[in-house]
């Protein structure tokens, strides 16, 4: 059974003391594939180079909109420059948060939408964060999707993932029909955690990517630890329970919309 963990933070301080122990014990528990996204340039940087100094790791590049105020003219070209590394599958970690506000909302749209231009321009996915900003977000990524098939762009078929989904069923199978697929972390274990396990239950598996988001959002039953993508099966396990089918299936069925989605190998 293969798995993979399709946003996990390697490049953060947290793993610089042990991580290939962490990658270690990651394929020992089936783990195949893990993404690692940026947030600014450096944190991108150092996602190609882990990825580039290990089989099955891949990267993207991107601003987070909580490092929004990173950003310099020059900085465009930069990730364009960054993103043309091999083992860079797509453009993230990106989007719109307006929960911590770290920077204007003004900004941050600004910035996403740069951003969205150059994933079109190198027909590479989008790896989306949001929190408490759907709304806009959405209206966003439909606009930027009509562009895309205006323009006969392959990238409007398969155009990213809104990454640890924040919203509602509802508001996941609007983000379906423009394509996107909806990653699922640790929080779908949490007992309380009612919405999420009805999110879960109402999506097809074709929709689901599986993600730690580590170090953080640690999966039960070792919630108060750091997360690591060894922590991955708890997360399909519950899919699996949730849905009433065999966690194999669940394994087996992200595992592929991950490869579809991010084209390695």
């Amino acid at each position: 059974m293969h798995l993979v963990d399709t946003h996990c933070h390697l490049n953060y301080e947290s793993f610089h003391a042990d991580l290939e122990e962490v990658l270690k014990n990651s394929r020992s528990h089936g783990i195949s594939h893990i993404l690692i996204p940026g947030t600014d340039l450096d944190s991108s940087r150092l996602a190609i180079k882990i990825a580039s100094e290990n089989i099955g790791l891949y990267s993207a590049v991107g601003i987070h909109p909580n490092d929004a105020l990173t950003w310099k003219v020059e900085t465009i070209h930069a990730l364009k420059e960054l993103a043309m590394s091999e083992k860079v599958c797509a453009i993230g970690e990106i989007g719109l948060d307006y929960y911590r506000d770290h920077a204007p909302r003004t900004l941050q749209i600004d910035i996403l939408q740069a951003q969205l231009g150059l994933a079109a321009s190198l027909q590479k996915p989008v790896i989306l964060h949001s929190r408490l900003s759907l709304d806009d977000l959405f209206s966003i990524l439909a606009d930027w999707r009509k562009e895309l098939i205006m323009a006969g762009n392959p990238l409007a078929e398969h155009p990213g993932v809104l990454h640890s989904f924040e919203g509602t069923l509802e508001e996941a199978l609007q983000a379906i029909q423009m394509g996107f697929k909806i990653g699922i972390s640790g929080p779908v274990t949490y007992k309380n955690a009612r919405e999420k396990h009805r999110l879960v239950q109402g999506l097809d598996l074709d929709s689901i990517l599986l993600e730690t988001d580590a170090p953080f959002l640690t999966p039960h039953p070792h919630r108060g630890q750091r997360n690591e993508p060894a922590f991955i099966p708890f997360i399909a396990q519950k899919i699996a329970d949730l849905k009433g089918l065999p966690v194999e299936m669940v394994a087996n069925v992200t595992t592929n919309n991950a490869r579809e989605l991010f084209s390695w190998a």
